[in-house]
């Protein structure tokens, strides 16, 4: 599409933030996503500074015929935050974090990251749930549910969510809670990026200061050894503990595979001692990296596994039982696996997460078990096909352990019948809510909820 230069003009003088096209310096930077496969180029990036910008970006977009992408974190392995040909609107830079530490919370606008989020809040001993590692951002794992660290305690991070600076498909910037608009910020806590851009999140922080942390590791030939202790450990855990289930390579570089149990105990730390100590006398560790810790400190420990630039390709689903038919599967499969880059993860859930009703907020997954995520990931273009043909084979083989149901937030490009299965029993709901108030699907680079149902 040819854009007038009037019209470009005329949106660049008020704006804050700077309006890019493809010949300006810093256009590459600010269209690339931390999946390396993403590589789209929109006709414009509006990169915004404030609600503002935002609502000048969303209202341009309409009146010129272009679609939209909204890039909060950037780090959703489906690379919606970019559009080929339209308007992307950019919140990088809007990172900052306010703490309000007698009333225990914060508001952090929605280009953060979780650590920005943890550095901000620690200075005050809180923390709120985020991701499992601290590159996530703040905006697209809330809006899509935010399973964490925390969450057996406090719930998920929308759990924690007490409005919604929100910029609708009108232009409008509205500030969203249970009291001013008690449906549609049911919808934002779960519901993804299909009513509007989150400008900013306001949360429920927690008195949080020292964890217990890490992570023990054993040989990938011990993971069935290994299994028993876990299920003991998962069986009926404590809210204060997150336990959960890897195999991936030794970050050592040697190309040995493991098994790694990382825990998160926010207790006292001689209870999560004990609580643990079964994972650490499963047989002889490869290593032991469980200690006290700062919490923010536990949220940062698996990113270098997760390289910005690598690419990226994952699938996942909800198990109807962790066994060991099902974990030898897994074994078996990542025996062979192409990249050391590749990950499994299957993850725990229990505690407060599990004690809200399916349908009281848009994320719907609220059942004690596990979710197993296959991430794949690699450096070389010429290593897609072997990657993507490995994680896909993996993901059928274990489709016999698997459920319907999926965390929205680990999808990729899998069709209506998954999107629709994450947001499970609210899906009726939510397409009622996005006929309201995105009648037109501006918003739906996301896994969309389409107003036509």
């Amino acid at each position: 599409m040819t854009l007038s230069r009037d019209a470009v003009e005329a949106l660049r003088a008020p704006f804050s933030g700077e309006i890019l096209e493809a010949s300006d310096p810093g256009y590459d930077a600010a269209r690339a996503v931390h999946n390396g496969m993403i590589d789209k180029r929109p006709a414009l990036i509006a990169t915004c500074l404030n609600s503002a910008d935002i609502a000048d970006a969303v209202r341009f977009a309409r009146s010129e015929g272009l679609e939209i992408s909204v890039r909060g974190g950037g780090h959703n392995p489906a690379g919606k935050a970019v559009t080929s040909g339209g308007l992307m609107i950019n919140l990088a830079p809007m990172r900052a974090t306010y703490v309000d530490p007698v009333r225990r919370r914060a508001r952090v606008q929605g280009g953060a990251n979780w650590n920005d989020y943890n550095r901000a809040t620690a200075q005050h001993g809180l923390a709120t749930t985020g991701g499992i590692i601290s590159t996530t951002g703040v905006a697209g794992l809330t809006l899509g549910g935010g399973i964490g660290w925390l969450m057996g305690r406090f719930g998920i991070a929308s759990d924690n969510l007490k409005s919604v600076e929100l910029i609708t498909a009108e232009g409008e910037v509205l500030q969203v809670d249970e009291d001013s608009d008690p449906d549609l910020f049911w919808g934002l806590r779960g519901g993804g990026g299909n009513f509007g851009v989150a400008a900013s999140f306001e949360f429920e922080a927690h008195p949080i200061d020292t964890i217990l942390g890490g992570l023990v590791a054993y040989p990938l030939s011990d993971a069935l050894r290994v299994l028993a202790p876990y299920q003991e450990v998962t069986a009926d855990p404590p809210d204060q503990l997150v336990n959960h289930m890897v195999l991936t390579h030794a970050p050592d570089g040697s190309g040995n595979k493991i098994v790694g149990l990382p825990v998160c105990y926010s207790g006292e730390i001689s209870t999560g001692e004990a609580l643990v100590a079964p994972l650490r006398n499963a047989g002889t560790p490869a290593a032991d990296l469980i200690s006290p810790m700062p919490y923010w400190m536990m949220n940062t420990l698996l990113d270098a596994a997760y390289p910005k630039g690598a690419r990226n390709y994952w699938r996942s689903a909800f198990l109807k039982e962790l066994n060991e038919d099902v974990v030898g599967t897994l074994v078996d499969a990542f025996e062979r696996v192409p990249s050391p880059m590749t990950g499994i993860l299957i993850e725990s859930f229990h505690g407060a997460i599990s004690r809200v009703d399916a349908t009281a907020t848009a994320f719907p997954h609220r059942d004690p078990g596990f979710n197993v995520v296959i991430t794949g990931e690699w450096l070389d273009a010429a290593d897609d096909d072997a990657n993507i043909g490995w994680v896909r084979d993996t993901f059928d083989a274990i489709a016999p352990y698997t459920g319907d149901p999926v965390y929205m937030n680990y999808l990729g490009e899998e069709g209506s019948q998954r999107v629709r299965a994450a947001y499970g029993p609210n899906w009726e709901r939510l397409v009622r809510l996005k006929r309201e108030w995105d009648p037109d699907n501006v918003f739906h680079l996301n896994q969309n909820i389409d107003p036509a149902g």
